[in-house]
């Protein structure tokens, strides 16, 4: 593929499967976890590291030459309680990555992390996170993150942070006593280390300009009984200073923010860029770092929160921005990359959807992912010097995109008049009349869907159901006024979103009456469940992946971690932590249920699934409970996840009456 002037030549992409999937092999198409995780491209732009799926649950990272296509695994992660995290390049011949384990306490999970480095080849393999101190006071859960990639000398150094507790020494008053994390520069080859930011009480992270100068200090505030608070100071230097001085003060409470939150510097323009709110709304800001604190408004919009930020390059160069209306767009503030990614867009007109995903260190080479509603994605090379766009890897090269089904945005009518956001997947091929449906909310609540592929939504959509995924309030990307006080405190209108989204589907005869039904994920299991304690019978079929189910026991389950405080404010306090749980009221529910939980879940602990399963069991209801040993949250494992999809399939056929599909 080769770029001329303003366009781009591609040709037309290659199906992958020709023919019809067959229903006995359409679970395991679908469950197929992604092939590609992640892809970052080597200083030189020689070599790509790539995170891949593993056996079952694990993870593996292969390193592949560019001018040979030759590839090399050089590390790998079991899953389960092991799994791999990124995998970035310090040197042309260096990676560094980031491993998760989980082990199991007398209070529940406990994640560790830690940093390794290793050479290109997966030899050299060394502990880059700093090693625990025999007299610590407490254990370091976390290895540190790398927090600027700049290395002029080309030794592969990084900046890296070091979370440090206070220490202690029997029979003496010399232990140290300063905790909080700092900052190391780490040669990444030697493993020599030099501090940079010593450890401070409170402090919990640190924003560098790129150019290896740590130029902001963010501290967490702390309860009177010790746990994290929700409010953040903010500090920062000048330039060429080593005197911090007072930035502000950014507040998170119940999923709620306030004051202006720094996310990347740009050191030429000595300012930082972050978010803060304007009308309701969260949009883009810098504020300048000489000591005046100018602050200019970068980019709005007035329907929706600008989101996130685009970066390029190992500085982490700010070149754009991100929002959501029915699809996510971007602005760019480079002009060369605005030009770009127009090029792009008319090049893969069927192909909205373009992020910009790393750079060798000169930016001749980009790594970009490409994808829409009916195709997974994949991502390409661009080389800037050839001007050639040459695919790397597809995510899910076994579905056929002309089989798939197309996502249309659409909305509805609330019970009190507003106007809901939704995305609409029907069967390719349908007339989208009389078909069974499903309502699928999102998870978070502190989230929202976009328009692009799920694979939960087209398996259903292949198997000939109608699929509505909506952005009840409570969802984020659309204003304070929307979130509300998130979707737990004010469950009955977050609920009464999604009831009002079924009935939408029936009253406009999408649905066939009668042929009505719901599935979630995390919270979106949580609202499928829930919306069957609010209007009992409007669903014919309720399943729940990893649910949350009481919110007293989502409350209690994080009291032995230092975020409890936060996750209380989030729940609340009041009548609606009963009313709004589910296990509580199981008694409400009138149709089968099904549920599905991993038990190194850490995001929503399994006793959740447990407590809901026994509740419907002792209250005489129908519930079919699926507990997956050693996996998590994601449930990453492509036989569970086919076996998942086609038992839920059949679960929801047999529920509300339905043939076998062909």
């Amino acid at each position: 593929m080769r770029f001329w002037g303003a366009a781009l030549i591609v040709p037309a992409l290659v199906a992958v499967v020709g023919t019809a999937q067959a229903q006995e092999d359409m679970a395991e198409k679908f469950g197929q976890r992604e092939r590609v995780r992640q892809v970052s491209i080597s200083p030189d732009g020689q070599r790509l590291a790539v995170i891949e799926p593993a056996k079952g649950a694990g993870s593996l990272v292969s390193v592949i030459t560019i001018a040979t296509g030759a590839s090399q695994p050089v590390l790998t992660a079991k899953g389960g309680n092991e799994q791999l995290g990124r995998c970035d390049w310090a040197l042309p011949t260096r990676l560094v990555c980031s491993v998760h384990v989980i082990n199991r306490s007398p209070t529940g999970l406990a994640g560790f992390s830690r940093l390794l480095a290793l050479d290109a080849d997966g030899r050299n393999m060394q502990m880059l996170s700093d090693k625990m101190r025999v007299r610590a006071q407490g254990a370091s859960q976390f290895g540190g993150s790398v927090i600027d990639w700049s290395d002029e000398e080309g030794s592969g150094r990084v900046l890296m942070t070091r979370y440090q507790s206070g220490e202690y020494q029997t029979g003496s008053l010399l232990g140290r006593s300063g905790s909080g994390v700092a900052v190391d520069a780490v040669d990444t080859v030697s493993l020599k280390r030099k501090a940079v930011e010593s450890p401070k009480d409170g402090v919990v992270d640190y924003i560098s300009d790129g150019r290896g100068h740590v130029r902001m200090m963010i501290s967490q505030t702390e309860t009177a009984d010790g746990y994290t608070g929700n409010t953040y100071n903010i500090s920062y230097r000048k330039t060429g200073s080593r005197d911090w001085q007072s930035f502000g003060t950014y507040v998170s409470e119940a999923g709620l923010s306030s004051g202006f939150l720094p996310v990347a510097i740009d050191p030429a323009l000595d300012l930082v860029y972050g978010f803060d709110a304007l009308n309701g709304r969260s949009a883009l800001y810098s504020m300048s770092l000489d000591g005046k604190m100018t602050k200019t408004l970068v980019y709005a919009n007035d329907r929706v929160d600008v989101d996130g930020l685009v970066q390029i390059g190992r500085s982490g160069r700010v070149v754009g921005a991100q929002f959501v209306t029915d699809k996510r767009q971007t602005v760019f503030f480079d002009p060369a990359l605005k030009s770009l990614g127009t090029a792009l867009a008319k090049a893969l007109p069927n192909h909205p959807l373009i992020s910009f995903v790393d750079s060798s260190a000169d930016e001749q080479k980009l790594v970009l992912w490409v994808g829409s509603d009916v195709d997974p994605g994949g991502y390409y090379l661009f080389d800037k010097a050839t001007k050639q766009l040459a695919e790397i890897l597809k995510l899910r090269p076994q579905l056929d995109p002309a089989h798939l089904a197309s996502v249309k945005p659409v909305h509805y009518k609330s019970r009190d008049g507003v106007d809901i956001p939704a995305y609409l997947t029907l069967p390719a091929g349908s007339d989208g009349k009389g078909l069974p449906a499903i309502v699928m909310p999102h998870g978070g609540p502190g989230a929202r869907d976009e328009w692009g592929f799920d694979w939960l939504a087209q398996y259903f959509a292949a198997r000939g159901y109608a699929v509505l995924q909506p952005n009840f309030r409570g969802s984020t990307g659309y204003g304070s006024a929307w979130f509300q006080k998130n979707g737990f405190q004010s469950w009955p209108t977050a609920i009464g979103d999604v009831d009002d989204g079924g009935k939408w589907l029936v009253a406009s005869g999408i649905a066939a009456p009668g042929k009505l039904s719901i599935i979630g994920w995390s919270y979106g299991g949580y609202a499928a469940l829930q919306s069957g304690v609010y209007e009992p019978g409007l669903f014919k079929a309720i399943v729940a992946i990893a649910p949350v189910t009481d919110l007293e026991q989502l409350r209690e389950d994080s009291r032995y971690y230092t975020n409890f405080r936060q996750i209380e404010a989030f729940i609340g306090r009041g009548d609606h932590v009963k009313s709004g749980s589910p296990a509580q009221n199981a008694q409400k529910i009138t149709v089968p249920v099904m549920l599905f939980h991993g038990d190194y879940d850490q995001n929503v602990d399994v006793g959740q699934s447990r407590l809901m399963a026994g509740r419907l069991r002792s209250s005489g209801k129908t519930v079919e409970y699926a507990e997956f040993p050693g996996l998590d949250h994601q449930l990453a494992d492509s036989e569970v996840r086919a076996n998942m999809l086609r038992d839920t399939d059949n679960f929801l056929r047999a529920a509300m009456g339905l043939q076998e599909a062909d």
